[in-house]
Formats: structure tokens, C-alpha cells, sequence
């Protein structure tokens, strides 16, 4: 890894972190130690990283804000890619033209400052647009599908392409790009529609009460473990299972909110992963009901 991260140095692609723990970078605030973490500083630059690693055979995988993934105590024996650079946004008329490594909850602030509605759900999502499309983020019976115009991709070719709304099959807590490994979001438009501010701001506030009041947003977590199964509710089984409170090491299923594992006390990604994967077998066997985990388990193969 130090001749490959030695080369990328040489590149002069953008800034490159080395020995880094990834508690620094997912919301779960776990992980084990990354070798190499690398921010292009533009597309051309994202493409040199990629062939560069494809042509060593070096692993590599891109990171958002890590509020949806779930990384093994293990070292990252590859290379991770934040697009952070890739920030750039430009509101015109009722669309926006924002790159995928800007902050959804700044975005949908900006939104609502300039009185466009259909961002408000995305208030409390901590993750990256990017990110965002990648799992179809969503809350409150909206999700980016029902927002996003086009979306600019770079292929497994390294080829740039954009994909139209119908070509990225939304569908709940999915995408094309979930679905298609190796497919990168660049860049979003999406499409708004005009509002009152007074009005958009005020659901925004209502929401992120709501959420404080429901959620253990007091302790570090990746939001909702588990889908919602069709006319169900994953928090309602696993509460009626009386499993709020279990803990495992540092780990706990948070006694505000069932759904959420949270990070209560210097947590390793084991106790957490152990608690997701116990929950699961015990809803399996009470309700013949197989949960499925919204978050993405990283490097524990």
C-alpha cells in the first residue's frame, strides 16, 4: 500500500490522509484504522484515482459522510474516495445543480431560504447528496426519487453519462447506483417547486422537534437499522419483543427509539453488527418477518 499511496502523492490529485480511524468519519463512530483516504480535487482527478487503483488491483470504495455503513474493526487494506470537492451548487429558477459531495442538510436549508419546497424531509439527514441518491435517502413518505431531475454518473468505464429520473429506479431505501456497483454520482439536478418560506421553515422545525423527541440523537448512530416491512413497523417488533435496553459491550438498542443501535459507550463495530444480527434473528423466529438492515457492512468478509 505505501508504493501505491506514494505514487497517488506524485499525482497531485487532492488532499490524501494515511492511517486514519474511520471513527473519525462514520456516524456510527467506529471502525477500524484506513490506510488511505483520498479527496479529488475534481472529476479528472476522481478518474486518475480509479485507474490508477484498477490498475494495481488496489480495492477502493467511496465514502460519503459514513452515516449509513457500518465498517468492520478491521484495517481497510484499500483505498477510500470522499468526494468532498465535488461541492459545487447553483440554484436556477426551481432546480438546483449540486455536487455529490455537499451536505443534504445544508441543501435543503438552502431550498427553503430561497422558498422552494420538496426538501424539507431531508432536514435531518447527516449524509452527502451523493450518498443520498446512492440509497434513495428518505423520511416522512418522501425520498430523493420524488426530487431528483437527472443525475451525472461516472461508469465503471470511466465514462460520463447522465441518467435520467426513470433510469435510476427509485425505489425505498434503493437505486440504480446500489444496485450497479462501480457507478459513481457526480452531480444531481433537482427539481423543486416554488413556496411560501414562512410555511417550508416551519415544517423544517416541526420535524427536526419530532426527531429530537423520538430519536437518541444524543448518542452516535446510522439512523434507522432496519427497513420498515410492508404495513409494519421494524421499531414496533423489536420494542414488542421487549429488546429496547439490550446492550452488548458498548453498543445498545436505544431505549428512546427500538430501530436505532446506538453507540453509548466506546462501542466497537462488532458489538454493534452483534446486536443488528441478534435483533434480526429474533424477529425472524417471533414473527417470521426477515428484517432487512439499511446500513452497508464494509470490509468484514
Amino acid at each position: 500500500m505505501d508504493k501505491i499511496i506514494k505514487e497517488l502523492e506524485k499525482l497531485n490529485i487532492g488532499k490524501i490522509e494515511k492511517d486514519v480511524f474511520l471513527s473519525k468519519y462514520t456516524t456510527y463512530r467506529t471502525g477500524g484504522l484506513a490506510k488511505c483516504i483520498v479527496y479529488p480535487k475534481d472529476v479528472e482527478c476522481l478518474v486518475t484515482v480509479i485507474k490508477t487503483l484498477k490498475k494495481h488491483g488496489v480495492k477502493y470504495k467511496i465514502l460519503g459522510n459514513g452515516s449509513n455503513v457500518l465498517f468492520s474493526d478491521k484495517v481497510y487494506e484499500g483505498v477510500l474516495i470522499k468526494l468532498n470537492e465535488l461541492n459545487s451548487v447553483e440554484f436556477f429558477g426551481t432546480k438546483v445543480r449540486v455536487g455529490a459531495g455537499f451536505p443534504l442538510v445544508k441543501l435543503s436549508l438552502m431550498a427553503a431560504k430561497k422558498s422552494l419546497t420538496g426538501l424539507e424531509f431531508a432536514s435531518g439527514i447527516p449524509g452527502t447528496v451523493g450518498g443520498a441518491i446512492y440509497m434513495n435517502a428518505g423520511a416522512y413518505k418522501s425520498d430523493m426519487g420524488y426530487v431528483v431531475q437527472q443525475v451525472t454518473v461516472l461508469t465503471p468505464k470511466e465514462k460520463i453519462i447522465t441518467l435520467e429520473n426513470r433510469e435510476m429506479d427509485f425505489h425505498y431505501r434503493t437505486s440504480f447506483l446500489k444496485t450497479h456497483p462501480g457507478y459513481i454520482c457526480l452531480e444531481v439536478i433537482i427539481k423543486l417547486e416554488k413556496g411560501e418560506r414562512s410555511a417550508i421553515e416551519a415544517v423544517i422545525k416541526d420535524r427536526r422537534k419530532r426527531r429530537r423527541e423520538s430519536q437518541p440523537l444524543e448518542y452516535p448512530s446510522a439512523g434507522s437499522v432496519f427497513r420498515n416491512p410492508p404495513d409494519m413497523f421494524a421499531g414496533q417488533l423489536i420494542e414488542q419483543l421487549g429488546l429496547k435496553g439490550l446492550k452488548k459491550g458498548g453498543a445498545m438498542v436505544s431505549e428512546k427509539h427500538a430501530n436505532f443501535i446506538i453507540n453509548k459507550d466506546n462501542a466497537s463495530s462488532s458489538d454493534i453488527k452483534y446486536l443488528i444480527d441478534y435483533v434480526k434473528q429474533r424477529v425472524l423466529e417471533e414473527y417470521n418477518v426477515e428484517l432487512k438492515v439499511e446500513q452497508e457492512f464494509v470490509n468484514w468478509e
